[in-house]
């Protein structure tokens, strides 16, 4: 078999971007991935930053129908606390944005990007699980599950949170739990939701609805283990009746439809990114709980540098320390990411006044100084974007 420039394992969102976005850099890439496995009734949202990727792949346009905008975010304490925090609104527009993003059913993330690694003449897709990885200073060998190897110049790990390709590398990881399950689920409702994503902070976790297209919206529901193995069994007209009252009837009546999923929440990172000829992306590298649209917007950042690394000069062999280059590139903003998401949560979680009390008051000043909110909306749309543009926001504030 020949040798490939690039073998990425893992067949999710992840591991096909990423054969995409190499491949049209120019490299050629082996995507080692077994046969789909169930049917994933979740949904993702794609920050700015992401859909100016997927448009630069040439991906978008045949995603954007299946998309819903999001233009509109608000938090709303859902707590019981002595101390609550005020609502607080993000508008995109306030940014110069028609949209922060975009939420779009992981199904049809997943037929367009088949459909586009299929027809990619510079990947050979090979249907088969990587049992293991070894690496040397002239490439690296892919043992696969069918007897088979694959050798290439470079090793992507996007197989996931329980990685073989990080734990053949003998690359460590830090896990941890939550005691927390995260109900995701679809509904159809009466009113209108105009661009809305809507997030109530709840004692047991974050309550939020996303906007579909049309009148239906996605739920993540952050609950005790038990509330969600509990509500998972209510019939739909039930849970319907449940997610109407959580939601303070903003969107009227609600239908949940079929297909209600619970995931235990959990969080891991991997001690390091990449090393020699190898790099690991997506929840090969980290995971954490489903706020904020983080997950696979930092995902995608990871392909992003990747991308720069691998083929800022495609004509030329890939260096034996390109994983170290990446791995560098990458530490700050998964650092920063994981435990800014991590401390969200838990605080949360918390009946420790201090950390409600800086909660509430994070919250109120993002509510009460615009140029701050304003900071908060770049910065979490692309990371450094907000710190970049704060001299020209502190300026403006001075005008006013």
């Amino acid at each position: 078999m020949k040798k490939f420039d690039v073998a990425v394992v893992g067949g999710g969102l992840a591991g096909m971007v990423a054969a995409l976005a190499l491949a049209r850099g120019g490299r050629s890439v082996a995507l080692v991935s077994p046969a789909a496995a169930n049917a994933d009734n979740r949904t993702t949202a794609l920050m700015d930053q992401s859909i100016r990727f997927l448009e630069r792949l040439a991906l978008w346009e045949k995603i954007a129908p299946s998309a819903a905008p999001l233009a509109v975010m608000q938090i709303i304490d859902g707590t019981n606390r002595l101390l609550r925090a005020p609502p607080v609104t993000f508008r995109s527009a306030d940014v110069g944005l028609d949209a922060f993003g975009y939420n779009i059913p992981n199904a049809e993330l997943i037929r367009v990007l088949l459909a586009a690694v299929e027809a990619e003449g510079n990947i050979t897709v090979l249907a088969a699980a990587a049992n293991n990885i070894e690496t040397d200073t002239d490439g690296a060998t892919v043992s696969l599950g069918d007897g088979n190897d694959v050798t290439a110049s470079f090793v992507v790990g996007a197989d996931g949170r329980k990685s073989r390709i990080r734990e053949s590398a003998g690359i460590g990881a830090k896990t941890w739990s939550y005691p927390q399950s995260a109900m995701v689920l679809n509904f159809t409702h009466s009113l209108p939701h105009r661009g809305t994503s809507t997030e109530f902070h709840t004692g047991s976790g974050p309550f939020t609805q996303v906007p579909l297209p049309g009148n239906r919206s996605s739920l993540v529901w952050v609950q005790k283990p038990t509330e969600a193995a509990a509500n998972a069994e209510r019939s739909l007209a039930d849970l319907s009746r449940l997610v109407e009252e959580r939601m303070q009837s903003m969107l009227g009546k609600v239908a949940v439809e079929e297909g209600v999923q619970v995931w235990p929440l959990s969080g891991m990172m991997a001690h390091r990114f990449g090393k020699g000829r190898l790099a690991l992306i997506g929840e090969a590298a980290h995971v954490f709980p489903p706020i904020g649209a983080q997950g696979l917007n930092l995902g995608l950042r990871d392909i992003m540098a990747l991308t720069d690394v691998l083929c800022a000069r495609p004509d030329s062999p890939i260096g034996a320390d390109a994983g170290d280059a990446y791995d560098r590139k990458r530490r700050a903003d998964i650092y920063t990411r994981t435990a800014s998401v991590d401390l969200l949560n838990r605080s949360l979680l918390s009946d420790f006044l201090p950390v409600q009390m800086l909660r509430a008051v994070g919250l109120h000043l993002l509510s009460a100084i615009p140029p701050l909110r304003n900071v908060a909306m770049r910065e979490g749309i692309e990371p450094g974007r907000g710190f970049r543009a704060m001299p020209s926001v502190l300026k403006e504030a001075l005008r006013r």
